[in-house]
């Protein structure tokens, strides 16, 4: 534990710091970026000139001025729009007429350097946001919340801890906003990606909405051949009477996704045994590695129903302060099959071997006379039921006096989280056997925030805050003597453990001029490790030590408007990103999954990460609706979070380690106009370039120093998207979109330059249309295809084929 004198030394030198970042940034406008992190929420942007003079008809985008959103009337960010940084935003309007929108997730399709690794609809643990630095492993480097309420699973990092999407349906979003970078002092460093935002709807009058859509995929990848495909139902009502409104929300999917992962086997040279179960149907492949292997059949195929509910209320105590209440529960039952490609002399179905004591045991076969060996549970099954509780309260005043404030807590619980596995393969599972039993209920997090807003004057804006978030992770893997629903006998392992972050912040927006504005911060954190602990399955629990640890973050940004068409913006800041209680207690299991006390692999002193971000950007906007941004960024990361390896006590061993150094650099443009050659005309792209490479680590993949000079994993070099759409009449429209990127990595060392394979990641192309058609003020009809183009492409797992969309809707 550090004492105070010396915390108070470091908030010293931290806010000279920034202030020198500051007069640095000011100086420096110039193509090598400064790196910068996490930026802040106010009111009262500059209106040095507007981005876009002129709104199109069509159009419900905001309308920018030195890259700050100006909200003309609608329901007020949660993200600050006082920092000249990068902001961009997509309302419900241009969802609707663009987007074949089933998850939340979908609104960021077209958002510049943004990617949601969604691989099928309703994907609720794999989803996972990449930023322009962030690739789709690193959960943890992004922020989603919802009207203020965080989304955001920081209790891990990676795959399965991605945001809480179904807590927000497609037809509750009024608008989302998107921050890039950690230039706010009001957010974690977890902010170092983006901040996402989604604002949902508050009645102003009584309104009913009812939408119902289907969608089919028909999917065709090695042996597997069938059609896949869902439905999805919502319904809205809500009301405002005097000073009291009110919102409900009901929605519920249903999807039976494609198959995900897939049994492989490497090629066998030897021959197989003459007792061995001939075989055919394998499909032979390579890996990501470019080996040979044999691609015994499809492993995991999700059927998913989710429901969700959400009620939302208001009260507005006096003209100038209200009260929010938010209520959500989300629901998923799914169930993960497979399927064996195989099939024995009389042409069945082949898997492993059962017996009939409800065990399995590993089948030796023979294909194409070599020998192989399936393993008892290669095909295997799993069942998840979740039932997950959200909570949001807030007082806040809305003055736009001298003095604001607002109050805020919200909770996220695991009521029920339970997820099933089979230990052996189908068809002898069917009827239930042995399994296991992954428990994740009383896991959640909380956070409370105070904040406040001083305005000395109109062109002065004074942000303070004080936060805390906890998080809780319980997590208990117990054998079950019935894998459908039977109840726990011998525990197989346990963890948990919690992260505690209490922080304050300060933030100065001045409005030198109305051609010049500076914004200065510093977040101060206090971070805690507590309460960590593993249990063997022998019974014996391992505690670990508390920790804290204190760290300042300064930030600071520039806007100048150089004359009516053109602007310059620069920001930087230090980004601070905690261990999560999964990376800190969770692992130190052997080949078999069990916990083993002295396994080196356990890290609860891992670090965290630090880096400085900057971004500069020259904004121009014209008079004809037209708007181009080009921005260089710079990211510089110490003690990045991955997996690896490295020697311990002669010993080599995987966990999660911290690398040295990554660094990225890049540049992102972004363009957008509106009726620029024919009325109803829209056109909006993007295109961003990041060169990630790792310079230093201590630790390796296969042998030391393979990592060095490789690029950050998941972040491709290129991508690109672009979106026409066409008012026809007031009534129709139509819409035309375009996804690229680049190549990519899964591995530190880059030894995996097969993408387009299992376990693989791949570059993509792919388009997408839609058409919507408004009957009358009530019915609107529209359709649409994802992956109109067909491209087959990978994420680790196969991404959805060409995919048909249809809805109708009810508006009163």
């Amino acid at each position: 534990m550090k004492t105070q004198e010396h915390f108070a030394t470091r908030r010293r030198v931290a806010l000279a710091c920034a202030q020198a970042c500051l007069a640095i940034a000011a100086l420096h406008v110039h193509a090598q970026a400064l790196a910068c992190d996490d930026c802040g929420e106010g009111d009262g942007a500059v209106e040095a000139k507007p981005a876009v003079k002129a709104q199109s008809a069509n159009s419900a985008s905001p309308v920018h001025s030195l890259g700050l959103v100006q909200i003309n009337g609608r329901a007020p960010s949660s993200l600050p729009n006082n920092i000249p940084t990068t902001l961009e935003s997509i309302s419900a309007a241009e969802i609707a007429k663009t987007i074949n929108a089933t998850d939340a997730e979908d609104a960021l399709k077209y958002l510049p350097s943004l990617l949601v690794r969604k691989r099928y609809i309703g994907d609720y643990n794999h989803a996972v946001l990449s930023t322009r630095a962030s690739g789709t492993g690193n959960s943890a480097r992004s922020l989603v919340f919802a009207d203020g309420i965080q989304l955001s699973n920081l209790l891990g990092n990676g795959a399965t801890f991605t945001p809480r999407w179904g807590l927000v349906t497609p037809e509750e979003i009024e608008r989302v906003d998107v921050l890039y970078g950690p230039f706010s002092a009001a957010y974690s460093g977890n902010s170092v990606g983006a901040v996402v935002d989604y604002q949902t709807r508050m009645p102003k009058a009584f309104e009913a909405h009812a939408k119902a859509g289907v969608f089919v995929q028909p999917f065709e990848l090695y042996s597997s051949k069938k059609t896949y495909g869902g439905y999805h139902a919502s319904a809205s009502l809500g009301d405002r009477a005097g000073a009291f409104s009110w919102w409900i929300n009901v929605n519920h999917l249903d999807s039976d996704g494609q198959p995900l992962t897939f049994i492989t086997k490497p090629v066998s040279t030897s021959n197989a045994v003459p007792s061995a179960t001939v075989v055919n149907g394998s499909i032979l492949g390579a890996d990501k590695s470019n080996v040979p292997w044999q691609i015994l059949g499809a492993g995991t195929q999700y059927r998913t129903e989710q429901d969700h509910a959400k009620l939302k209320l208001a009260y507005d105590i006096n003209p100038v302060l209200s009260a929010n209440y938010t209520l959500g529960w989300w629901g998923n039952n799914s169930r993960g099959s497979s399927e064996s490609y195989l099939r024995d002399a009389a042409g069945q179905p082949f898997y492993a071997a059962a017996a009939n004591s409800g065990t399995a045991k590993a089948s030796p076969i023979a294909i194409d006379g070599k020998a192989y060996s399936l393993a008892a549970n290669d095909f295997g099954q799993n069942r998840d039921e979740l039932r997950h509780l959200m909570q949001g309260v807030s007082i806040k005043s809305h003055s736009k006096g001298v003095f604001d404030f607002e109050l805020a807590a919200s909770h996220y619980s695991y009521d029920k989280d339970e997820s099933r596995s089979a230990l052996l393969a189908r068809p002898g599972s069917e009827a239930g056997g042995a399994g296991r039993l992954n428990d994740l209920s009383g896991t959640g997090w909380t956070t409370l925030a105070a904040k406040a807003q001083l305005r000395p004057n109109s062109e002065h804006v004074i942000e303070l805050g004080a936060q805390q978030e906890r998080y809780q992770w319980q997590q208990r893997v117990s054998d079950v003597a019935d894998w459908i629903s039977g109840a726990p006998t011998a525990i197989f392992t346990a963890f948990s453990g919690k992260t505690q972050l209490n922080s304050v912040y300060a933030q100065d927006a001045w409005a030198i001029s109305p051609q010049l504005k500076t914004v200065i911060g510093l977040r101060l954190e206090d971070w805690r490790a507590l309460d960590g602990s593993k249990t063997s399955a022998a019974g014996k629990t391992v505690n670990f030590e508390r920790r804290s640890e204190q760290y300042a973050s300064p930030k600071a940004a520039l806007g100048y408007a150089l004359n009516e068409d053109w602007s310059l913006k620069v920001s930087t800041g230090r980004a601070v990103r905690m261990p999560t209680a999964g990376e800190l207690f969770q692992g130190g299991v052997n080949a078999s999954g069990v916990y083993v006390e002295s396994d080196p692999t356990t890290n609860p002193y891992l670090k965290p990460e630090q880096g400085w971000t900057s971004e500069l950007s020259a904004q121009w906007a014209s008079s004809t609706q037209q708007q181009l941004r080009v921005t260089l960024f710079h990211e510089d990361t110490r003690d990045a979070l991955y997996s690896q390896s490295t020697v311990v006590e002669g010993k080599t061993i995987s966990s999660t380690q911290n690398i040295d150094r990554i660094r990225t650099v890049g540049l992102e443009l972004s363009y957008q106009a509106a009726d620029l050659w024919l009325k109803g005309l829209e056109l909006q792209g993007n295109v961003t370039y990041a060169d990630s490479k790792i310079l230093a680590n201590s630790g390796f993949v296969s042998k030391p120093g393979d990592t060095i000079g490789m690029q950050q994993p998941r972040v491709p070099k290129w991508r690109a998207t672009g979106l026409i759409s066409y008012a026809v009449t007031p009534e129709v429209s139509a819409s035309y979109g375009l996804r690229y990127s680049g190549p990519q990595y899964g591995t530190l060392n880059n030894s995996d330059p097969n993408g387009f394979t299992y376990q693989g990641f791949s570059k993509f192309f792919t388009t997408d249309v839609r058409a919507q058609w408004r009957v009358n003020k009530q019915w609107t009809l529209a359709g649409g295809i994802d992956n109109l183009n067909n491209y087959q492409y990978w994420a680790f797992h196969p991404y959805p084929q060409r995919t048909y969309h249809a809805e109708l809707k009810f508006d009163l």
